[in-house]
């Protein structure tokens, strides 16, 4: 068996549990994102079983199926093949988490297929949701959790140096890589996001040692010259602003993000899906009072006398008094009202909402006191959020006090 811990770096534990679980394994694997029909998620792990029963002699036609209970029906005619009969199979949900959209019975189900089925099966769930938070409410078997904790400093480091360039040296990369994560690390741990970056700023790096102006262990003035570059790609690459090419062409020409033909600040910006929707929440958390969310975000809020609310002529603008801070729970409230899936506090809603803060979109304002917790502004103007609002078929218009 090939030695894990040396291509999956820095999960040595966890590693090591799941080979301590498994053995050699016969396995499917899909995306529930990709499957996001039950149809198509059921096809794909029968199509792929039958592919792996008909190996040997090359053959296998393509199976259809419905329903879960004719999944349960064909998974026991397709694992009688002789290569998979005494095998224990392992069929792997990645974004598990998307079954709880599908019919009630799927996930239950899969957590019995063991059961249903009478086969030797495990079914591996991968989410970067917990548990708790999609269990079902009818009565299933608890799954096996392996907790995949966050990388730390330390293993970022040691995992975008593994993979250096051959025509540097280890160290001198492993020092890019230091500078990088000095200047990200606060905003973005994404390994992916992290990646990308790395690979998109190491030419800029690399610039006076090509030209010969610096040398490899010249340290100082390395730094000097890629530090202006990468607070750019803080405003820019991280949140896909503007395209890899045009960073490229950004770099070579020495020019200013806002020189780009077509680009001016935060006009073309392009933001994660749940961005997107965190600052929309913001800005109606900054332009409407508290008082009014109940009548626009609550779906059965019952009658609300109209005296509640100042005739239109009546009131002050609130987009001339400008925005007016608020803590993180109404803009969790309000975000979790207008998106129309389920979404749920995870790290990754947290970190986004501090890039949005980098990114000057939103601004922290500070803590009232050690209850309330940190409280926001958002400081896009109408038309910005107008624009990104279009973006995800959202009618931000409706939502605002202002244009009651």
């Amino acid at each position: 068996m090939p030695h894990f811990e040396n291509v999956v770096l820095c999960r040595e534990s966890q590693v090591s549990t799941l080979r301590s679980l498994f053995g050699e394994l016969p396995h499917v694997f899909v995306n529930c994102v990709e499957c996001f029909t039950l149809r198509l998620l059921l096809e794909q792990i029968l199509n792929k079983l039958n592919h792996l029963s008909s190996s040997e002699d090359g053959c296998f036609t393509q199976i259809t199926c419905d329903t879960f209970n004719d999944f349960v029906r064909l998974f026991k005619q397709v694992t009688k093949a002789k290569n998979l009969k005494d095998q224990t199979i392992y069929i792997v949900l990645d974004k598990a988490e998307y079954l709880r959209d599908m019919e009630v019975n799927v996930l239950p189900g899969f957590l019995r297929l063991q059961e249903l089925c009478d086969r030797n099966v495990t079914v591996i769930f991968l989410s970067e949701i917990i548990w708790e938070k999609f269990r079902p409410n009818t009565g299933c078997f608890e799954p096996f959790v392996l907790y995949f904790p966050d990388y730390s400093i330390g293993n970022l480091q040691k995992i975008l140096s593994h993979d250096h360039p051959p025509e540097y040296s280890a160290d001198f990369y492993a020092a890019y890589i230091n500078i990088l994560l000095g200047v990200f690390y606060t905003v973005c741990r994404d390994l992916k996001e992290l990646s990308h970056l790395a690979v998109l700023n190491f030419p800029k790096y690399c610039e006076p040692v090509v030209k010969g102006e610096a040398s490899e262990r010249d340290t100082r003035k390395l730094w000097r010259n890629i530090e202006p570059h990468l607070k750019k790609a803080m405003q820019t690459v991280y949140l896909r602003e503007i395209s890899s090419s045009q960073w490229e062409k950004l770099q070579k020409d020495d020019a200013d993000p806002g020189q780009l033909e077509g680009l001016s600040t935060y006009t073309h910006v392009e933001l994660p899906y749940y961005s997107k929707f965190i600052l929309i929440a913001a800005y109606l958390a900054s332009y409407n009072p508290a008082r009014t969310d109940k009548r626009f975000f609550l779906k059965h809020h019952g009658k609300i006398k109209k005296t509640s609310f100042l005739k239109k002529h009546e009131k002050t603008s609130n987009h001339l008094l400008g925005p007016k801070m608020f803590p993180l729970d109404r803009l969790l409230a309000i975000l979790y009202s207008i998106v129309d899936s389920k979404v749920a506090p995870t790290a990754n809603i947290f970190s986004q909402i501090t890039s949005l803060v980098t990114l000057q979109l939103l601004t922290l304002v500070g803590h009232d006191d050690q209850l309330d917790g940190p409280k926001y502004k958002c400081t896009v103007s109408l038309d910005f959020i107008r624009a990104i609002a279009r973006t995800v078929n959202f009618d931000i218009i409706k939502y605002l006090y202002d244009f009651l």
